[in-house]
């Protein structure tokens, strides 16, 4: 059998949690931020893409107006369902960033399955 020299692959050193309590390694991460971030951040791009889809709706009618009246209004739908997806798409990722910003910093997001203790990496 041959040894596999590791210095040519890209290995990161990252260190399991460990609970202050009981030391235990069987950790849960919550992740609550992430996931009501990224919900809230969904519904209110979507909310945002979907009213100023006014703009796309204009703009797909100008590009179906080729295709006369049944491509002006193939357009203007098409325009306003991307400015909805696009804007949903958009508030999700922001929520999640900030979501895990909070995770990080201010919620305990892990938990203890030995225990049910909950704690936060960060020292405060």
């Amino acid at each position: 059998m041959s040894d596999i020299n590791t210095s040519q692959f890209n290995v990161s050193a990252v260190s399991t949690p460990v609970c202050p309590c009981c030391e235990s390694s069987r950790i849960r991460i919550r992740n609550y931020g992430k996931k009501t971030g990224g919900t809230v951040g969904a519904v209110a791009g979507a909310a945002a893409g979907t009213a100023s889809s006014i703009g796309g709706a204009e703009v797909g009618a100008s590009i179906g107006a080729a295709g006369g009246p049944l491509g002006i209004a193939l357009g203007s739908l098409a325009g306003a369902i991307l400015g909805g997806l696009i804007g949903g798409a958009t508030g999700c990722s922001v929520g999640v960033k900030l979501g895990q910003v909070v995770d990080d910093r201010i919620l305990d997001n892990y938990e203890c399955q030995n225990c049910c203790h909950s704690f936060s990496l960060q020292t405060r």
